[in-house]
């Protein structure tokens, strides 16, 4: 049975369908907002010693649900990882061709060797993306009030216009990213 539900991905259809089923069970259980960058604030909620800053000072218990789902988020993918990991991840002929021209050819592994290795991550590109990029994350998130699960699985399914706008921006960032952004950092690490 452990092999049959996590040797290979699970086919859209059903995969689809159980993550829009998330969001009618939170309505049922109080109508909380799905997403994953609460539960950070979450964990430094619990783990600030003394007297909390505003931001931080506010009542856990019904939020609590919040970090078990990171904690199974984490061991679903410990668990997909024991069904052995794909020796390369499905990418189109197109996106292998366009990479090929930046100098990624490796794409063995679930990310690029050629893009992810030490020597790569510790270059001026490297660190751009690992520091400007986490930063850029973590202040949209904030900004946003929210991460792409939040706004497009329950935002988008309770029809709030915000979340359709961060929603429509998170498409627009990862385009602007992939067409200009990565195209620039790429041709800077070594091959």
């Amino acid at each position: 049975m452990f092999e049959l539900l996590f040797s290979e991905t699970w086919p859209w259809y059903v995969a689809g369908p159980l993550i829009g089923l998330a969001v009618p069970v939170l309505a049922l259980i109080g109508n909380y907002p799905f997403g994953v960058s609460t539960s950070l604030r979450h964990i430094v909620r619990l783990v600030l010693p003394g007297r909390k800053p505003d931001y931080f000072d506010y009542d856990i218990e019904p939020e609590l649900w919040n970090l078990f789902l990171i904690a199974g988020l984490v061991l679903g993918g410990f668990l997909a990882a024991l069904g052995g990991l794909p020796e390369q991840i499905g990418i189109s002929p197109e996106t292998q061709a366009d990479l090929a021209s930046l100098g990624v050819t490796n794409l063995s592994g679930l990310i690029p060797g050629a893009v992810f290795n030490l020597q790569n991550l510790l270059s001026a590109p490297g660190l751009i993306l690992l520091v400007v990029g986490g930063f850029l994350i973590g202040f949209g998130t904030r900004y946003a009030n929210g991460c792409t699960s939040g706004h497009s699985i329950t935002g988008l399914s309770i029809l709030n216009p915000v979340s359709l706008l961060a929603t429509a921006m998170f498409f627009v960032g990862g385009l602007i990213a992939t067409h200009l952004l990565m195209p620039l950092i790429l041709r800077g690490f070594s091959p």
